[in-house]
């Protein structure tokens, strides 16, 4: 095989592999305005095919009448209950108290919790665990000091050590 075959061979190649790289063509069509419209006005309808029953759209389809204006009016212009200027009674007004219909509810006390406060569950924990730290707190300290103490008995040591030495090396007269 010649360069020249060889060369031709390798550009086939990669014109084949090209092919087979390339990218996917796209299927996008554009649409006109008219077209875009009529496709968004069926999704409305289809999604307000599924909203209600049609026996709902045809109650609202009716639309307010106007004898239902006219109930509306006749409902806004009565009277609500007694005016403010005409006493009830004569008697004395009480004062306000819990399930007198006034909207008053009776008065609760501030107070903790239900399960807390003392003897409760949570604090017989706390309690628990607060003993359980000082009973660590209190076995730290006494290793302390007991390493403290040791730490002072090896040092005296050692240098009873030195001493007994430098006694037994020196020359006797």
């Amino acid at each position: 095989m010649t360069a020249k075959e060889e060369l031709a061979a390798l550009k086939r190649e990669v014109e084949e592999l090209k092919a087979k790289l390339s990218p996917p063509k796209s299927t996008f069509v554009p649409m006109s305005d008219a077209e875009w419209r009529d496709q968004m006005h069926q999704m409305q309808e289809r999604r307000m095919s599924m909203a209600m029953p049609p026996s709902a759209v045809r109650y609202f389809a009716d639309g307010v009448t106007a004898a239902d204006c006219a109930d509306l009016r006749r409902q806004a212009n009565r009277p609500t209950g007694r005016s403010g200027m005409i006493p009830e009674s004569q008697q004395p007004a009480s004062p306000r108290s819990a399930g007198d219909g006034t909207g008053w509810a009776r008065e609760i006390p501030l107070s903790n919790p239900p399960g807390t406060g003392p003897g409760s569950p949570a604090d017989r924990i706390v309690d628990e665990f607060d003993r359980r730290d000082r009973a660590e707190l209190i076995e730290r300290g006494a290793r302390l000091q007991t390493m403290e103490t040791l730490a002072e008995q090896t040092e005296t040591m050692r240098q009873q050590t030195e001493a007994l030495a430098k006694l037994v090396e020196e020359p006797k007269p």
